[in-house]
């Protein structure tokens, strides 16, 4: 799976800055009481960007469904000399060796869950991998992005060796959108072509809400961007809950 989007990831996501992504995150699980040296899982955690920068903070653990993404990350890891336990499973079915202090889902891993059966089953394995008492932080693209900012859009950048055309097209009933890339890479003399195709749901605040619920947590607290209060134009929620004890 994502093969070779999985190769091409980190150069279409170098721009992000992935040091103070984690001191904002080190800031939310700090607020809800996760000290430094606790047990943490990012789930969807790809090519281990954030994982690898949360890791100076916690004992981090890196969960992802694809192995061409964690192979990556690995690559990665054994570059720089460091370790992160990585495991290939599916969030939706999350087998943990120990219960978790904290579980994140970064980066829309929550909006790849395409119907309530999926988010349900996700949040249920969460809770089942977590101590009582632990945290649940997810920051997902909010129906707002996907629907305006995205919606039928079409975007395009190009870079010295790498270029993209995004194509989005939006189904109101579903509030589904359909992500085709058409990424190039440049070898040689010539480009390679990778299409990549994705869809994202649009999630009410009021759906993650009730299935939090359902699946026995207590919401903590809803920011737009870390540290700012959520808006009718914010393109990003990021949403704190703890398990129920």
């Amino acid at each position: 799976m994502y093969t070779a989007f999985a190769q091409v990831y980190d150069r279409l996501m170098d721009e992000v800055d992935y040091e103070a992504w984690a001191l904002g995150y080190e800031r939310l699980l700090s607020n809800q009481g996760v000290v430094p040296g606790a047990r943490v899982t990012e789930c969807a955690c790809g090519t281990g960007g954030l994982t690898q920068h949360l890791a100076k903070t916690y004992r981090m653990t890196g969960v992802d469904i694809s192995e061409d993404m964690l192979s990556v990350a690995a690559a990665k890891l054994r570059f720089q000399g460091s370790f992160i336990p990585l495991i290939a499973q599916d969030m939706r079915a999350l087998s943990l060796h120990q219960k978790q202090d904290a579980l994140l889902c970064t980066c829309d891993g929550v909006n790849y869950l395409l119907d309530e059966k999926e988010l349900l089953a996700f949040f249920a394995s969460v809770n089942q991998n977590l101590v009582d008492g632990g945290v649940f932080i997810m920051d997902l693209s909010t129906p707002y992005k996907l629907k305006e900012a995205l919606g039928n859009n079409t975007l395009f950048e190009s870079k010295e060796d790498i270029a993209y055309i995004w194509q989005n097209t939006y189904n109101e009933e579903e509030r589904i959108v359909e992500l085709s890339l058409d990424i190039f890479v440049k070898e040689g003399e010539s480009y390679r072509r990778i299409n990549e195709l994705q869809k994202q749901r649009a999630w009410s605040l009021e759906e993650l809400k009730g299935a939090l619920k359902k699946a026995g947590f207590c919401l903590l607290a809803v920011h737009g961007n870390i540290g700012q209060a959520p808006h009718e134009l914010s393109e990003r929620w990021h949403i704190s809950a703890r398990k129920e004890k």
